[in-house]
């Protein structure tokens, strides 16, 4: 199991770098791009739900920002909230990503027939909600 998640991070990773991103950005675009076609969200709460800590979000989408991935808009409602959203090149980049990373996950998956595959996606979220839930049977 081990080395199939090396595999699978390693994969990934280069799939990253060949449109140009690391681990960090992908997340934060995805976070974004997750949100739908003009998804936004506020600093903080991207921050949150990545469980990074405010600077380093701010860090984050400064970096974001000048690759002009992201773009930071001022609310109408509220002149005190900024709202950070994708780009359209953000957004190409971000898919593109998406992308390549699932063909890294079905060229290892592809080995196996739908019959096994069905299988296996039984098996590991059997595996995944005992993990989760550890005191349910």
């Amino acid at each position: 199991m081990q080395f199939l998640v090396k595999h699978l991070a390693q994969a990934k990773d280069s799939a990253l770098a060949a449109v140009g991103l690391q681990d960090f950005e992908y997340e934060t675009l995805h976070w974004l791009g997750a949100r739908g076609e003009g998804g936004r969200a506020t600093p903080s709460e991207l921050a949150a739900e990545l469980r990074v800590s405010p600077a380093g979000m701010t860090g984050r989408l400064d970096t974001l920002e000048k690759a002009g991935l992201v773009r930071r808009v001022r609310s109408t409602e509220d002149r005190r909230r900024v709202d950070v959203e994708l780009t359209s090149e953000g957004r190409a980049i971000w898919l593109k990503a998406m992308d390549l990373r699932g063909e890294v996950e079905d060229a290892m998956v592809g080995v196996l027939g739908p019959d096994d595959q069905d299988v296996l996606a039984a098996l590991l979220k059997r595996m995944l909600l005992r993990v989760e839930n550890p005191g349910q049977a």
